[in-house]
């Protein structure tokens, strides 16, 4: 498996680029006028482009720098989204009451880290692979758990209870977090053409969502 990295793509430039998630969905058009669409995709895909946040030479010396480390396409690594990087309401700190988690049973020990979007017919659960180190908070039936008692696995997004703190049958698990999106560069070429860059123009660097 290729190897991923665990590293932070340049806060400073990813705070001004550009994208957001994209969808797969087939659609089947009849002679009626009707349709039927699947979704081809069970999770959202997000895109950006960094190029928008490149303001100076130095920024765009250290992004080639960032892409040859990574060999271009080869390693994927960290990407902060400035949209949506909490687990919590914007403005908000991450409470442990934030998502939901699970339903403990009395024996299941791990959980996957989750953040949900919406509050109607289907609202949709994202599986959240890359949290931030030290961000994580969890509770079970409404009262926060030490950090002592738990675990985090900071690549995976999996959350371990300790053997004599497994939740209890029936108790809610809820957690809140800080969180990266696993990605990489979408392209083994970045054109650069200082000329233009200096006039104004934007170099594309497009970026996209892996699953680690």
């Amino acid at each position: 498996m290729t190897a991923f990295h665990e590293i932070l793509f340049p806060l400073d430039i990813t705070m001004k680029s550009a994208g957001g998630p994209e969808r797969r969905t087939e659609i089947v058009s009849f002679g009626s006028g009707r349709e039927q669409r699947n979704a081809r995709w069970a999770h959202s895909r997000r895109r950006y482009d960094a190029g928008y946040g490149i303001k100076t030479l130095g920024a765009l010396q250290s992004v080639v720098a960032f892409f040859e480390e990574r060999r271009g396409q080869l390693h994927g690594f960290r990407w902060r989204d400035r949209l949506d990087h909490s687990s919590a309401q914007p403005g908000q700190p991450p409470s442990p009451f934030d998502q939901g988690i699970g339903i403990g049973d009395g024996t299941t020990a791990s959980y996957q880290l989750l953040k949900s979007y919406g509050e109607g017919p289907a609202p949709y659960a994202r599986p959240i692979a890359k949290p931030v180190s030290g961000s994580v908070r969890v509770a079970v039936g409404g009262v926060e758990v030490a950090s002592d008692r738990f675990g985090v696995d900071v690549t995976t997004g999996m959350v371990t209870f300790a053997t004599l703190h497994r939740p209890p049958a029936g108790a809610s698990i809820t957690a809140g977090f800080l969180f990266d999106v696993p990605v990489r560069f979408d392209t083994d070429y970045l054109e650069v053409d200082l000329s233009a860059f200096t006039a104004g123009a934007i170099p594309k660097i497009p970026i996209v969502e892996i699953r680690p």
